[in-house]
């Protein structure tokens, strides 16, 4: 819940030049009321423009939600869902993000999906069987053909606005895990070809060692994308990556 319409055209209009010659995909998810300036102002750059969340019912009496539909017609290409602030705020449960997932392939959008564990169930030792259980659920119901259009990102909810860091090795390890689930799911061909992003306090300062990780193959970004340079930092680490 950052920048007004105003405030994010200044933003973009910081940030296009800056990342004109990535070699990745660029998104800039922002908060509905945002949607239509981002559009505007990132028509004929390489940057995409994503959504924060969407409800899973095409429409009807969910008074203040946004529907899949409402969001492709605006001109939004990708959307977050399950993020943990979700989870942990608003009472999102894996069911809901699968529904809302569904929804968000359905209305031929690329989506987001956001899991991760709490610090306690890392000091458990049960962060795998947590982040496991949140793949298998979250994707239920999705065909390897609907892969093509998933995102996975492990956002540790202990690193999230906490500047604690999973260190890269903390990193790769939950990313290859989280890929060894969909190779079992889906096979090797599918879980090779799913981009696995990392999130939780990445920034222009420790972007370069996540991102040379094996298996983290991009990155969720929070504060450091309201940055324009300090963003930019992390798409061109991302592109050497």
């Amino acid at each position: 819940m950052n920048k007004t319409a105003s405030e994010a055209k200044v933003l973009l209009a910081d940030l296009i030049p800056l990342v004109a010659d990535a070699k990745c995909d660029v998104v800039t998810c922002v908060p509905f009321t945002d949607i239509a300036v981002a559009v505007e102002c990132t028509e004929g750059t390489n940057i995409c423009v994503g959504a924060e969340n969407c409800h899973f019912k095409a429409s009807g009496a969910y008074t203040g939600e946004i529907s899949a539909s409402m969001l492709k017609e605006a001109g939004v290409k990708y959307v977050i869902i399950g993020h943990s602030e979700r989870r942990q705020y608003f009472g999102e449960t894996d069911e809901t993000v699968n529904l809302r997932a569904r929804a968000v392939i359905d209305a031929g959008m690329k989506v987001i999906i956001c899991v991760g564990e709490s610090l306690e169930e890392r000091e458990l030792g049960i962060t795998e069987e947590r982040i496991g259980q949140q793949v298998k659920c979250d994707l239920v119901g999705f065909s390897a053909e609907d892969m093509k259009s998933v995102i996975i990102a492990y956002e540790p909810i202990w690193a999230i606005g906490t500047g604690k860091t999973a260190t890269a090795e903390q990193a790769e390890e939950v990313c290859a895990y989280i890929r060894s689930v969909i190779c079992k799911l889906y096979g090797e061909e599918v879980a090779e070809g799913t981009t696995i992003q990392y999130g939780g306090s990445m920034n222009a300062g420790n972007c370069a060692e996540l991102l040379a990780q094996k298996d983290i193959d991009g990155g969720l970004i929070g504060g450091a994308s309201l940055k324009a340079p300090d963003f930019s930092v992390i798409v061109k680490a991302a592109s050497e990556g």
